[in-house]
């Protein structure tokens, strides 16, 4: 097949996507890994989008050449069809390699610290995902929102090599405060979305949040890879029983507003995976939550830790005394800081000179 050579298109029909970040609680039973044993205890996730965004512009470049720049790495280009997927950006490289692309400029530019265990890569690759089928698309064109989160979700695991969960794709794509069920079934969606707080309640929640950047990137891999393993091999399976039924009760707490029972909640999933996994937590992040048990807060890393962030839940009196600790307790990291905790609504937003519109 001919190379869809995007430089001309794009002269004239630029593509532009953006899509938030999330924080989670109930995170790596999204994994088929863990879903599919455990369907019968009815496992679910929890996250909140964060208005975070990550951007994607689509623009024009020479023929046969797909270059990507994002801020945080080195910019790269390599013939169509030719970069590696090992590469840092393998996977912008491999969705450009799923349409065929060439004659393009990728440009990423995320409000989030890189490598913040927030999700960035998988809101780029929804935002990449979407901003290529609009402009490859014909005039009128109705975007999925579950097709491209679903596409996102399958190029990354394919790069990835290795089993990777659907939640932080699914926030990017459609915001909000949300329950994703993973039904397990072969006929039907893969997820079930339930939303947990409406958007007229987001800033009420707002005030009952915090989060945190710690100052030290994550890396997902070996921490997933080690709760995979031990799962395969048998261990630690009533833990994740556990954190299945905790999951549940942080979600009915979440959703009638009785944060002191999120609280509770939160810090016994945190504890959980803690030990099952210590270095889920880093110094920073130990203290972090540390303080926030002594606040009557409830604290999680997001993602699959080991560095990254670390959000927060409690009364706004609290959340206030806490804010204060963690500031204190930031100030000693280079890159650390507290992050913006407003919700996202919107989700997947493209912009497109074609007619362009989204469903759910």
């Amino acid at each position: 097949m001919a190379l869809k050579n995007l430089n001309k298109i794009l002269e004239s029909s630029p593509a532009e996507a953006s899509a938030p970040c999330r924080i989670d609680l109930g995170g790596t039973l999204d994994l088929r890994t863990f879903h599919y044993p455990l369907t019968h205890l009815k496992p679910s996730t929890l996250n909140i989008a964060i208005d975070l965004r990550t951007n994607v512009r689509l623009l024009p470049y020479q023929d046969d050449m797909v270059k990507i720049s994002s801020k945080g790495f080195e910019s790269a280009e390599y013939p169509a069809g030719k970069a590696p997927y090992s590469h840092p950006m393998g996977l912008m490289f491999a969705i450009a390699g799923y349409f065929n692309a060439s004659g393009v400029h990728i440009k990423i530019a995320s409000s989030s610290p890189p490598r913040s265990a927030l999700g960035g890569s998988s809101a780029a690759a929804v935002a990449l995902a979407a901003a290529f089928s609009a402009i490859l698309g014909k005039e009128n064109k109705i975007i999925s929102r579950q097709h491209i989160a679903m596409l996102a979700h399958t190029i990354e695991e394919t790069v990835a090599g290795v089993p990777c969960g659907m939640q932080d794709q699914l926030a990017a794509a459609y915001g909000g405060v949300n329950e994703w069920c993973w039904p397990a079934k072969i006929e039907g969606p893969p997820f079930i979305r339930n939303e947990v707080v409406r958007q007229v309640e987001y800033s009420d929640l707002e005030k009952h949040m915090l989060i945190a950047y710690c100052g030290i990137p994550h890396e997902s891999k070996s921490i997933n890879g080690k709760w995979v393993s031990d799962f395969l091999e048998g261990r630690f399976r009533a833990e994740w029983a556990d954190i299945i039924s905790i999951t549940k009760k942080f979600i009915d707490s979440l959703s009638s507003g009785n944060y002191k029972d999120a609280a509770l909640a939160m810090n016994i999933e945190t504890e959980i995976r803690t030990r099952m996994t210590p270095d889920v937590l880093d110094e920073t992040g130990k203290r972090l939550v540390k303080t926030a048990a002594e606040n009557k807060c409830g604290a999680r890393f997001t993602g699959a830790g080991g560095g990254g962030c670390i959000w927060a839940i409690g009364e706004p009196a609290d959340i206030g005394r806490l804010k204060n600790s963690w500031q204190e307790i930031l100030s000693e990291k280079k890159e650390g800081c507290l992050l913006i905790n407003r919700i996202d609504s919107d989700g997947l937003i493209v912009k497109s000179d074609r007619q362009i519109s989204l469903s759910n």
